[in-house]
């Protein structure tokens, strides 16, 4: 392909970092129009320094003037809708049309900013308002041909045409940002001697971070002469606000003159860019390119933005309704998976009958199911050595449910030896005590990327402080990229936690099972007693809720819309996450009473700034004051012992919910024999009639409307204390806070 020919570079600016331009106050305006800002009684305050040329009056004898004296009767006319500036829209509105005292005639658009009236005045060629029954016909087209779209690539195609249809630009290309910001160009409809770049990808470099944000607030931009002479805005600070004044949405904006070069060095002098907004989200640009200048008026404008909105709702559509149907798929399997491992007694042998379906399920090459000293492999996947390494490295460095990635190697180094068939991970504990886990492996997905241009020039520049300049180059550029897999889809991620829930209900019954015949049969008796109740008060109703919203799915004609089928599958995730968290805490509760006490020095200190950290997102927009006494250090496991801290910070966050401020206080006393520890807060309390029950199992002293939980935390709380020596209690009034205590001993009597 032909590389395009380097054009002098105007003087560089002072910038190491593209994030460094100051875009949304530039200063200036492109000079096809002028522009006014105008105080709320329409004085002029600052206007661009083309006012002479185009209106007939110096700046100079502008400023000050009242907006009539300066654009005549007709064109003060349009405001009348919007005499107080409150109620101008805040993005670009067209206003009218309306002829000048000099003679010449501009479309007028107006918005308000920073308590400022901004009026562009565009200069056209016709001497009438726009007619946009001329244009609206091409969008009723699009709307017809729409349905006939079955994917996204087709839709954006299609949108492809039409726009170049209505602009007569010389190429219009779609495409869309991927995860790390780069634009993959997907859709192209192009004249004759304009280079093709349809497949191939543009850095993200090429849109700093600031440009998307404007991308995302203003959806079209217009650059009708890329060698243009900025008009600049006298004077140079609005004389209101004391500061450059924000041309976010001012339809002349000036545009940095990187990017000017860079549109120079494309080959391409005239350019509009439409976003792509997908769930709020800048989803992609619809890209407008002519080699020659090329001004658009208003009206093809505003059509070509109406149909990048009706390409945004039809591509949120299709990625619905296709996500929906591929979650779908997974729970089929999911369901199938649990139904083969209820069959036998021996859970690590039903997983093994259900290897096939644990590839499917997650689209992988290789399982592996380790419990104990167990290593299960199944399909392509790492030795067992390299099994064991990587689950030590999981236990140290993930603290989460699920550990995905589709680049392990990037945080695992020891990787790079089995990037072949291990290059993604999704990893499932399934214990919290253990090291056990259910280890999906992707293999190595190496990728073509066929780059316009080479996208690595611009990152060392950056990175070495050097001052940017635009690619001179847009020529095909190939990149092998080795050591990823395909990534994880969302909807993996999410199904692969309800089946960890449904595991841990699988091993809390095996869990049950053998604790009838522990030595403390009594007690755990009542435990199966209490967990009997849960069953039929607690875990019965999201089941119930599970089979009543998948029999209403089930049930649902073809025709039913997206958002009611979406809603029944939230109402299932939502019910299963919730028998999941049951099932889970009781699995919790049940191992604390068999694991072994691994006792060592412990920094308490540590350990609650770790447990507020972790809450931190419960609490997010809350007032929580956090006071902490110097706690000591003592000796016990922490594995336990970081679940019942957590657990009774948990509660203190969770009922003090209703607080305006929430006041946590944490703090610890010593005595010869042990140490006592205090968790107070000022939140709902309790009635102390029923105190006795509040460390028992499912005991929950709230409604569940009031305040959500399983009833097991506190449970857990003394269970794990008791195993310590210690004891744990609790002191409260009704409505005023509640304290809790638990002492560890000095010396541990295991």
């Amino acid at each position: 392909m032909s590389q395009a020919t380097p054009v002098a570079l105007s003087p560089p600016l002072d910038l190491s970092s593209c994030d460094q331009e100051p875009i949304r106050i530039p200063g200036s305006i492109q000079p096809h129009g002028f522009l006014l800002c105008l105080s709320a009684r329409l004085d002029v305050q600052q206007a661009s320094d083309n006012l002479a040329a185009l209106a007939g009056m110096a700046v100079s004898d502008a400023i000050g003037r009242p907006l009539e004296a300066v654009v005549g009767d007709a064109a003060t006319a349009l405001l009348a809708p919007y005499r107080e500036g409150e109620n101008m829209p805040a993005r670009a509105t067209y206003l009218g049309s309306a002829a000048l005292p000099n003679g010449a005639y501009f479309d007028v658009l107006g918005h308000a900013i920073d308590g400022l009236l901004l009026l562009e005045f565009e200069a056209t060629a016709r001497h009438a308002p726009a007619d946009f029954r001329q244009v609206f016909p091409l969008v009723g087209e699009f709307l017809q041909n729409l349905p006939s779209a079955t994917t996204i690539e087709a839709m954006s195609t299609l949108a492809a045409r039409q726009i170049r249809a209505l602009t007569g630009f010389g190429r219009v290309m779609v495409y869309r940002f991927d995860r790390d910001g780069d634009g993959h160009v997907m859709a192209e409809c192009r004249a004759d001697g304009y280079r093709s770049y349809l497949g191939q990808y543009f850095p993200a470099s090429d849109i700093p971070r600031q440009a998307r944000e404007l991308y995302r607030v203003n959806r079209i931009r217009l650059i009708g002469d890329a060698n243009y002479t900025p008009s600049r805005l006298v004077p140079e600070a609005n004389p209101l606000t004391k500061a450059p004044t924000d041309l976010s949405f001012a339809a002349l904006r000036s545009v940095s003159p990187i990017h000017l070069q860079y549109m120079r060095n494309m080959d391409t002098l005239a350019s509009m860019s439409v976003s792509v907004m997908v769930k709020g989200q800048l989803w992609g640009l619809i890209s407008c390119h002519n080699a020659e200048p090329h001004p658009l008026e208003f009206d093809k404008r505003s059509a070509c933005e109406q149909l990048g909105q009706i390409l945004s709702l039809s591509i949120e559509s299709r990625e619905d309704a296709d996500d929906l149907q591929f979650r779908l798929e997974l729970r089929r399997i999911m369901v199938s998976m649990l139904a083969g491992l209820t069959q036998g007694a021996d859970f690590i042998d039903n997983m093994s009958n259900v290897f096939p379906e644990l590839l499917r399920f997650a689209r992988a090459g290789g399982v592996v199911i380790v419990v104990n000293d167990r290593v299960i492999l199944h399909g392509d996947t790492p030795d067992e050595a390299q099994i064991r390494g990587l689950v030590d490295w999981l236990g140290v460095h993930s603290q989460t449910d699920l550990f995905h990635t589709d680049q392990l190697s990037a945080q695992y180094p020891p990787a790079a030896d089995f990037v072949r068939n291990g290059s993604g991970l999704l990893a499932m504990p399934i214990s919290r005590i253990h090291k056990h886990y259910l280890l999906w492996f992707r293999p190595e997905l190496v990728q073509t990327v066929d780059w316009a241009g080479n996208p690595h020039g611009k990152d060392d520049a950056a990175a070495h402080g050097q001052q940017l300049t635009p690619r001179t180059s847009f020529a095909s550029w190939r990149e092998t990229i080795h050591g990823t897999s395909a990534p994880w889809h969302a909807g993996e991620i999410e199904l692969a936690l309800e089946f960890r829930s449904a595991l841990l209900g699988i091993a809390l019954e095996r869990a049950e099972q053998m604790a009838e015949l522990a030595e403390e049969l009594g007690r755990a008796n009542k435990e199966l007693e209490a967990f009997s109740y849960s069953v039929s008060h607690d875990l019965r109703a999201p089941l119930r809720h599970i089979v009543g919203f998948s029999n209403l799915l089930m049930e649902s004609s073809d025709d039913s819309t997206p958002e009611t089928r979406q809603r029944f599958l939230s109402n299932i995730k939502d019910s299963a996450r919730l028998a999941g968290k049951l099932v889970d805490d009781l699995l919790s509760f049940s191992q604390m009473g068999r694991a072994a006490l691994r006792p060592i020095r412990v920094n308490m200190d540590d350990m609650v700034q770790g447990a507020i950290n972790k809450l931190s997102a419960d609490y997010a927009g809350r007032k929580v004051e956090w006071q902490l006494g110097k706690l000591p250090q003592i000796i016990a496991d922490p594995s336990f012992l970081q679940l019942a801290v957590f657990n009774l910070l948990a509660n203190a966050v969770k009922f003090t919910g209703q607080k305006d401020l929430a006041i946590i206080a944490v703090d610890a006393v010593d005595t010869a024999a042990e140490t006592v520890f205090r968790v107070a807060d000022n939140g709902a309390g309790f009635n102390m009639e029923y105190v006795h029950k509040l460390f028992g199992v499912f005991q929950r002293l709230h409604r569940m409307e009031d305040f959500q939980g399983t009833g097991i935390g506190l449970a857990n709380v003394r269970r794990i204390v008791e195993r310590h020596g210690g004891r744990a209690w609790a002191e409260s009034t009704q409505g005023e806070g509640a304290t809790f205590y638990f002492s560890i001993p000095k010396v541990l009597n295991l």
